[in-house]
C-alpha cells in the first residue's frame, strides 16, 4: 500500500539550495587559508540563500505533513517550529556578518590590510561560473512553468549577481593594489567585506521577519478562495479526494501545497502520473499559481464504512461517482 508518496517537484529550488550550500562551503575554506575577508562574506550570503530555501520549502509544507514531521523524536514541538528554524539560520548569520562586519572595520580603521591569495580570485571566478550555470538549469526548468517561477529565479540571480560584482571588485582590487603597490587599493577588500556583510544582516532580519510575520504575508493567499483549486484537482481522473490544500503568498504569485488521496490498491507509478496531472492542470489553468507541491495519500474510508470483516479482494474504487 502506498503509505506517502511525494512528487518530485521543484527540483529547481533544491538544486539551488544545493549549489548554495556547496558554494558556501568552497568559498568560507578558500577564504580562510588565502585570507580573503570578502570571500567569508560572500560564504555567508550564499549560506544566507540555502537557509531561506530552506525555510521556504518547510513554510511550504502542509499542516498534515508538517505535523507528522514534527511528531519525529527529537523535532520541536508546537507551531513555533518554523519561526525557531528561521530564527536559528538568523542568528548564525548575524553573528558571522557581525563578526566579519566588525573585522573589516577593525582592518580599514588600524591599516592592517594585505592582498588575498591568487585562488581567492580563482575562487570566485569559479564561484560566478556556477552559479551561473545553475541560473541556466533553474531557468530552462522554470520555462515549462507559469512567468512566475522563471521571474523569480531572475530577480535572485539579479541579486546573486550584484554581490558578485562586489565581492570580485574587492578581491581583484586588493590584488592589483599589492601588484601596482598601491596601498589604497588593498582597503578594497575590507570595504567589500563590509557591504556584503551588511547585506548578509539585512537578509537574515528579512528571514526573521518573514517567518514570525508569515501570517500578515499570507493574508491575501488565505483570502484566496481554495474551492476553484479543490475542484480543479477532483476532476483528474484517479484523484478520490482532497484531504488539504494549503495557499501561500509569493508576492504577486501564489503557491499551492496539497494532499490528495488515491485508490491504495494502485502502484507508486500511477500515484505520481496521478499526481503530475493535477500539478500540471493547476499550473496551466490558474496563471496566479508559481508552484505545485502534491503529496499523494491512500484513500481510507474509514469508520462506520470500513469494517474488518470486508474482504481482501474488495478493491476500493479509483473515483468516487
Amino acid at each position: 500500500m502506498i503509505r506517502e508518496q511525494a512528487v518530485p517537484s521543484d527540483s529547481a529550488a533544491w538544486l539551488g539550495i544545493a549549489s548554495n550550500v556547496i558554494l558556501a562551503v568552497f568559498k568560507g575554506v578558500v577564504g580562510l587559508l588565502f585570507d580573503s575577508r570578502v570571500l567569508l562574506a560572500d560564504a555567508l550570503y550564499s549560506a544566507s540563500d540555502a537557509a531561506a530555501g530552506i525555510a521556504g520549502k518547510f513554510e511550504l509544507l502542509p499542516d498534515k505533513l508538517r505535523r507528522q514531521w514534527l511528531a519525529r523524536p527529537g523535532a520541536i514541538r508546537g507551531s513555533t517550529a518554523e519561526p525557531l528554524m528561521a530564527s536559528f539560520f538568523a542568528v548564525f548569520l548575524f553573528m558571522g556578518a557581525l563578526h566579519m562586519g566588525i573585522s573589516s572595520i577593525s582592518s580599514i580603521l588600524t591599516g592592517d590590510v594585505a592582498a588575498p591569495g591568487y585562488m581567492a580570485g580563482v575562487a570566485i571566478v569559479i564561484s560566478i561560473a556556477l552559479r551561473e550555470m545553475v541560473f541556466r538549469l533553474q531557468h530552462r526548468q522554470s520555462r515549462k512553468r507559469p512567468e512566475a517561477s522563471s521571474q523569480a529565479y531572475i530577480h535572485m540571480h539579479k541579486n546573486s549577481l550584484y554581490c558578485s560584482i562586489v565581492v570580485l571588485l574587492g578581491v581583484f582590487g586588493a590584488m592589483c593594489g599589492e601588484a601596482w603597490d598601491l596601498p589604497v587599493l588593498l582597503y578594497m577588500d575590507p570595504a567589500a567585506a563590509l557591504i556584503v556583510a551588511c547585506i548578509v544582516v539585512w537578509k537574515g532580519f528579512r528571514l526573521i521577519f518573514g517567518a514570525v510575520y508569515g501570517g500578515k504575508r499570507e493574508s491575501r493567499a488565505r483570502g484566496e478562495d481554495k474551492m476553484p483549486f479543490i475542484e480543479t484537482v477532483q476532476r483528474v481522473h484517479g484523484v478520490i479526494t482532497v484531504d488539504e490544500l494549503k495557499l501561500k503568498d509569493d508576492g504577486y504569485y501564489i503557491s499551492i501545497a496539497a494532499i490528495i488521496s488515491v485508490n491504495p490498491r494502485i502502484s507508486v507509478l500511477e500515484a505520481n502520473h496521478i499526481a503530475n496531472r493535477a500539478k500540471i492542470l493547476l499550473l496551466s489553468r490558474f496563471s496566479q499559481v508559481s508552484d505545485v507541491s502534491i503529496q499523494v495519500m491512500p484513500y481510507d474510508p474509514g469508520y462506520p464504512y470500513k469494517s474488518n470483516y470486508e474482504g481482501s479482494n474488495n478493491d476500493l474504487p479509483t473515483l468516487l461517482q
